[in-house]
């Protein structure tokens, strides 16, 4: 019986990942196209989430500050849920919503880039943080899922939506990882040429 629903939890995922191809490599390609820009006229990717969002937000800024699958050049980014200090000193000082959104004014320049993850589009603090991008003229690449929730609404025609068609946490955030490796790979290949990797 265990091993049954473990092996449905592999179905299910791959299933769903298997529908989003299509819906999702438009949004994802722009989201590379975004980032591209970018980095190579000197800018950051800024990313924040909460919980496994938070996670992601830091794998993502690992690989693109380290490297992905092939040697490159370091590119910029950095993860707004990493410094324990920052984010304590925010909320304590002011508010739980505010932890994102005063560090990407801080940091954040016009062309940089503000990498927003919630898997139901619906994180005050995410929602905050992309208010604050905008001010700060940056661009938006916002991974959701559950239709993109409050954060669909607050999106400009220059940003980026993907948004994973599903109402599962799990599934969304599973998706999530395969969208910052496909953004994370599309950039190299835009970089360094399309070349395949070893797998």
């Amino acid at each position: 019986m265990l091993e049954q629903r473990i092996q449905q939890h592999f179905i299910d995922s791959a299933d769903l990942k298997y529908q989003s191809a299509q819906t999702l490599s438009k949004p994802i390609a722009q989201g590379v196209q975004a980032m591209l820009a970018c980095v190579t006229s000197g800018g950051k990717v800024l990313a924040c989430g909460n919980g496994g969002s938070a996670a992601d937000a830091q794998h993502f800024s690992a690989e693109f500050v380290g490297r992905f699958e092939r040697e490159r050049p370091e590119l910029g980014a950095i993860a707004l849920t990493t410094d324990s200090s920052i984010l304590t000193a925010i909320g304590n000082d002011y508010d739980f919503t505010r932890i994102f959104s005063k560090q990407v004014r801080a940091l954040g320049q016009a062309g940089d880039v503000l990498l927003a993850l919630s898997t139901s589009g619906n994180s005050a603090n995410v929602l905050a943080a992309i208010e604050a991008a905008h001010e700060r003229e940056m661009t938006v690449v916002a991974l959701t899922g559950r239709g993109g929730g409050k954060m669909a609404a607050l999106l400009r025609e220059t940003d980026v939506h993907i948004c994973v068609p599903h109402e599962r946490t799990a599934r969304i955030q599973e998706v999530h990882i395969l969208v910052l490796h496909c953004l994370c790979d599309g950039v190299d290949a835009q970089l360094l040429g399309d070349q395949e990797t070893s797998t």
